[in-house]
């Protein structure tokens, strides 16, 4: 079961030629920090779901935000959906970023744990933690062994990168091209068969 995330950088989108394509999931990008919507959400949003695919939102998580904000922000723009995928909080470095707030591994932990709590509590999903090699390796091994995972890995297999990790979802494009979006994209598989991904879709 192969799906797609995307964000404003994508623009205007053949949500139905993706779907045709496909695609049997999206990952849309809602919110960063504690003030920031991208663009396109809503019009992702309700364009994905009318083609038919499976979305989920999810959040660019800033450190040098509360948590407690930036749940909030988030809960405030992403509708709460029965038929939506569980939220998603992104957790990476972004050296780009004007926050350079050093954070220690623990520090990193308590925030993501009141961030995820507070969406747990609002959508009645249990959210999905997507990161990235040196951020795991870093903060997260072997920490939230009971939270679904989405691991980018473009140069080898998870099992390699991430090492005792089970995982749900598996980025293992961040350049692929499709029908229906000019430019580049990322590309994900689940973690399992399509009566897996039916029986985890139902069960929220």
């Amino acid at each position: 079961m192969h799906g797609i995330d995307v964000s404003r950088w994508q623009g205007e989108m053949d949500w139905a030629k993706l779907r045709t394509q496909g695609a049997n999931f999206a990952y849309i990008k809602a919110t960063d920090g504690g003030d920031h919507l991208d663009p396109m959400f809503r019009t992702n949003w309700k364009r994905a779901k009318d083609a038919g695919l499976k979305r989920g939102a999810y959040h660019f998580f800033y450190w040098c935000r509360t948590a407690g904000e930036q749940a909030d922000w988030f809960i405030r723009n992403v509708p709460r959906d029965p038929d939506a995928l569980p939220p998603v909080i992104d957790v990476e470095y972004n050296g780009e970023s004007s926050c350079k707030y050093c954070l220690s591994r623990a520090k990193a932990i308590e925030k993501m744990q009141v961030f995820m709590d507070k969406l747990e509590r609002h959508y009645g999903k249990r959210p999905v933690i997507y990161t990235a090699p040196d951020f795991y390796c870093d903060n997260l091994t072997g920490e939230f062994k009971d939270y679904p995972f989405w691991l980018r890995s473009v140069a080898a297999h998870p099992s390699q990168v991430y090492p005792g990790r089970k995982w749900l979802f598996w980025q293992y494009s961040g350049s692929g091209l499709s029908h229906g979006v000019e430019g580049r994209i990322d590309l994900n598989v689940f973690h399992g068969s399509e009566e897996d991904w039916h029986r985890w879709v139902a069960r929220g």
